[in-house]
């Protein structure tokens, strides 16, 4: 088992830097402002030939309730299963009363514990240090996160206190089928994530945008493995008006793009809004595998529950081949079958589809439905083979191929998608007009064939 340390101390001294240089990535999102970081987010960083896992922490603060409290409770969490414990405090601001706080509170976890002066650079480390002595625990190591002074001299301190075991490589790997978790803001994603996970995760809080940042967890269910990946809530783009607010939305964006399945929340005492729908056309452009979660279907009365599911049929058409589940992510009902969903989606994502079997199935649909006719000619489509997994690629090759009009297509997909069982999925249709190899030539006659030619004009003029 890899060891573990923590990233701890209170906002905005450099924490997410720090995280960034040690695992030698961007998964951290950093801004100058404090409360950037909410949730334990984990990475691998290396020191030579050993690697060990980072967790990253949110501030921990003076508050005690709301969201401060939750930030509170999650680096407390961190703190517990951590091996040792790298304590940061801010070098330009000096030792605060809450540092001296904090520095007690990590004193009783009774783990190796060491303190790291942020954010020195051009100034007198020796200095800087002087105060920070009053805390008592012992020698510390200045360091200038962003620039990364200091930060080798960090990790060979960090590899005395202790055995740093396992040669793997860098970056933090999926593990399994992974799947994300997106939605407006407040919607319930962090909810859900708790409840599937089974463990009180990431933070979950009533106020819109509490999770900031796209958190990847790997997890066991039922001996499969998945990486899930809770997203920060996606608003309309004129709601978006904090820098923060942007470069979270992008993480979230990129976490569709990296995921192989995606779950998209509802509101269902809000019903399908423009920015569900906005959410629904980025996955559907993605060309991803989606379930649909509408959440809070609790306590919802029969007339209220009929509105959405017409609602769902009316707003949602283009993703009728997703499977929709009535789920309250608080409660825990219909959160286990999303399970089966997923990996039905997944398979069918990255199905194969034998060449045989797509022809005769392309036989039989143009038989009960042939293709409309083209400036005076029918469209023919002569035979079809597989060009692509996660969606579906499905290339269908023949004459005016390039003119089958869109309802045709569409007819097309669901016929496949029913032919083959396919659930969960987009399909894509490719179509290949199949080229005359004597289209442009000349075809020149031999001696012969012209005198036959004349004696059949001869012919034809003598009988009129």
């Amino acid at each position: 088992m890899k060891a573990l340390v923590a990233l701890v101390g209170r906002p905005n001294v450099g924490k997410s830097t720090l995280f960034n240089r040690l695992t030698r990535s961007r998964d951290a999102l950093v801004a100058d402002q404090p409360g950037v970081t909410r949730d334990r987010k984990y990475g691998i960083a290396r020191y030579g030939e050993q690697s060990f896992l980072v967790v990253d922490t949110g501030g921990i603060t003076e508050q005690e309730s709301g969201v401060g409290e939750l930030m509170r409770v999650q680096a407390q969490l961190a703190i517990e299963e951590a091996d040792i414990i790298l304590f940061l405090v801010d070098g330009r601001e000096g030792l605060s009363a809450l540092d001296e706080t904090i520095a007690e509170q990590l004193r009783r976890a009774q783990k190796p514990l060491k303190l790291v002066i942020n954010k020195t650079e051009g100034r007198d480390q020796e200095l800087v240090a002087s105060e920070f002595y009053r805390l008592g625990l012992g020698e510390p190591a200045t360091i200038s996160a962003q620039q990364g002074q200091g930060v080798g001299g960090l990790l060979q301190d960090l590899s005395t206190l202790l055995p740093l075991e396992g040669k793997e490589e860098a970056g933090i790997q999926a593990r399994g089928l992974q799947f994300a978790v997106v939605g407006r803001p407040n919607v319930g994603k962090s909810t859900l994530v708790n409840r599937l996970l089974g463990e009180e995760r990431v933070l979950s809080f009533e106020a819109p945008g509490t999770t900031r940042d796209s958190i990847a967890i790997p997890f066991c269910h039922q001996g499969q493995d998945y990486t899930l990946v809770d997203t920060a809530g996606i608003r309309r783009r004129s709601k978006i008006l904090d820098m923060l607010e942007k470069f979270s939305i992008a993480k979230t964006l990129e976490a569709i793009e990296a995921a192989q399945v995606v779950i998209l929340v509802i509101d269902a005492r809000e019903g399908v809004v423009e920015q569900d729908l906005h959410l629904a056309g980025l996955i559907l452009e993605s060309g991803k595998a989606v379930v649909i979660a509408v959440n809070k279907w609790d306590g919802l009365s029969s007339d209220q529950r009929r509105k959405v599911k017409a609602d769902l049929d009316r707003r949602l058409p283009f993703l009728d081949f997703a499977r929709v589940h009535f789920i309250s992510a608080l409660h825990g009902s219909g959160v286990g079958e999303l399970f089966p969903s997923i990996d039905k989606a997944y398979r069918s994502a990255n199905c194969h589809l034998p060449t045989a079997e797509l022809n005769q199935a392309l036989a039989a649909a143009v038989e009960k439905h042939p293709p409309p006719v083209v400036k005076g000619r029918r469209i023919k489509l002569r035979y079809a083979h597989q060009g692509g997994h996660n969606p579906p690629k499905i290339i269908i090759h023949g004459s005016q191929a390039e003119a089958v009009p869109v309802n045709y297509k569409r007819y097309l997909i669901n016929y496949f998608r029913t032919a083959f069982a396919l659930v969960g999925t987009p399909i894509a249709l490719e179509f290949r007009t199949v080229k005359n190899p004597f289209k442009g030539r000349v075809n020149i006659l031999t001696q012969r064939q012209r005198q036959k030619r004349k004696r059949l004009i001869r012919f034809r003029k003598g009988h009129r």
